[in-house]
């Protein structure tokens, strides 16, 4: 067998790396300069970042498997602090209610207390959206204040066009009562730390999992293919047989795997059912601009990163690398911040002049105070296309039409953030391309197109700094 692979992210190399393993014949193309995609760690200024916060964390044993036959002992357990800012306050995401009844004003509290409570009597009818989601389970006030502005910043969208399976995909387990139950009886009868209070970290930044896969692809005669950007999929009848490079070379395989955007695998195809076709133009992806930030001194607010929801702030998501851990930062005292800024294509933003961007988050960086005596002394953009799928709301039938239809094409497997459609974490990307080269190599039948919806592995595991055990094991070390 020979594979070809499109896309060196999280998924793609996942399922290179499987497939090298076992001795088949795999060449990996890969867009970039380098492997990772998304989670790929860059060299700036003497030290090592990421393309924003990137946290490793699975409750599935073979991801957390995986994950640590590839780093070995090279990794540390960072200690989480993500919090939220609003009105120059910050307040401890996930919420805990003691904490933000704390910080509120004494209006605030009795508006928190009586939408709350308005939702437990008469709760909001729900019609699939986001909004109504989060309002049955916080009250308006809460949703208002905690919600709104940041998940606004992020899709762009309002939070009544937004679809519910983002709230179902990614805070599906926060409610109210969990988060007083939590504040009420804490973490006191572990011993380890939960995933939320602590994740796994390679040494050198993110990216070093996907050099190191890179790395064992390569030992086992994989092929990878860096500055290849893939044009399209080939397919004869309703096989696919070949990809198409953006230089016009066309090479054969007996299977192929895109993490390409499924809307481009298909707008490639030349006998689109009209349909699939009109499906796939209504599938909008949300683009990211990363603001480096060089201080020239060391930063001490504690956070790993924050979540920006005062509305007079552009930014959605701010970065300290200070606090990650000490290998990225080279020995170097200077800080580096990445302010997180969202846009679709049509937007100015998109295309606007980097010194204009760097100067417009010097500003905001100086709005929140957050600076201190620290002077910025350089900037750096980095702009990443499509990089989150927009959930608009009932977009889910028209993605099954074209799944359905992707289904119908032999020879062809999608994975990854942009080729499945899913808003998916690392470790979505990783099972996905494990279970992708279960497919191919082993006759398997894996539904990917599940991963990342309901999808929840029964027995929780977590990486510890001893390896991986059951969250039981854990509470009874």
């Amino acid at each position: 067998m020979k594979i070809g692979i499109i896309g060196a992210g999280p998924a793609g190399i996942s399922c290179a790396y499987q497939l090298a393993q076992k001795n088949i014949e795999v060449d990996l193309y890969e867009a970039d300069s380098v492997v990772g995609g998304m989670a790929k760690t860059i060299e700036l200024w003497n030290q090592k970042v990421d393309l924003g916060p990137h946290r490793f964390f699975s409750s599935d044993p073979r991801v957390n498997q995986l994950w640590l036959d590839v780093i070995g002992d090279d990794y540390e357990m960072v200690n989480r602090l993500t919090r939220i800012y609003y009105k120059n306050k910050f307040f401890y995401y996930p919420l805990k209610p003691f904490d933000v009844l704390s910080k509120l004003s004494y209006l605030g509290i009795l508006k928190g207390i009586l939408s709350y409570g308005k939702e437990k009597l008469f709760p909001t009818e729900q019609d699939g959206t986001f909004e109504t989601w989060v309002i049955k389970r916080f009250g308006q006030y809460l949703f208002d204040c905690f919600f709104k502005t940041y998940t606004e910043k992020l899709w762009g969208i309002s939070c009544a066009e937004l679809d519910a399976d983002f709230a179902a995909q990614r805070i599906k387990k926060l409610s109210m009562y969990e988060a007083v139950k939590t504040s009420l009886v804490g973490n006191r009868n572990h011993k380890h730390r939960t995933l939320l209070d602590q994740f796994a970290y390679p040494k050198h930044g993110t990216g070093e999992i996907y050099y190191k896969m890179a790395e064992c692809i390569q030992k086992n005669k994989g092929r990878i293919f860096l500055s290849t950007p893939v044009l399209k999929v080939i397919k004869k009848g309703n096989t696919a047989v070949a990809i198409e490079t953006i230089d016009s070379r066309i090479k054969f395989y007996d299977h192929i795997v895109s993490t390409m955007p499924i809307s481009d695998v298909v707008g490639g195809f030349s006998d689109v059912p009209p349909e699939v076709s009109e499906a796939t133009k209504t599938l909008r992806y949300r683009n990211t601009i990363l603001v480096y930030l060089r201080v020239k001194q060391a930063l001490y607010f504690p956070d790993n990163w924050l979540y920006i929801h005062s509305p007079d702030l552009l930014m959605g998501r701010l970065t300290n690398f200070k606090n990650w851990v000490p290998a990225i930062c080279n020995g170097q005292s200077d800080t580096i911040l990445a302010l997180e800024y969202w846009c679709f294509d049509s937007d100015s933003l998109w295309t606007m002049d980097d010194d204009k961007l760097i100067h417009m988050a010097n500003l905001e960086m100086e709005k929140t105070g957050l600076l201190g005596n620290g002077k910025i002394s350089d900037g750096y953009v980095r702009r990443i296309h499509r990089s989150y799928p927009v959930y608009y709301k009932g977009y889910k039938s028209r993605l099954k039409k074209i799944e359905d239809y992707l289904d119908t094409i032999k020879n062809l497997t999608l994975i990854g953030r942009n080729g499945t459609f899913k808003y998916n974490n690392q470790d979505h990307s990783i099972l996905m391309g494990i279970l992708a080269a279960e497919n191919i190599a082993a006759g398997k039948a894996h539904n990917l197109w599940d991963i990342n919806t309901d999808y929840e592995y029964q027995e929780k595991y977590a990486v510890t700094e001893t390896g991986f055990k059951t969250q039981r094991d854990c509470n009874n070390t």
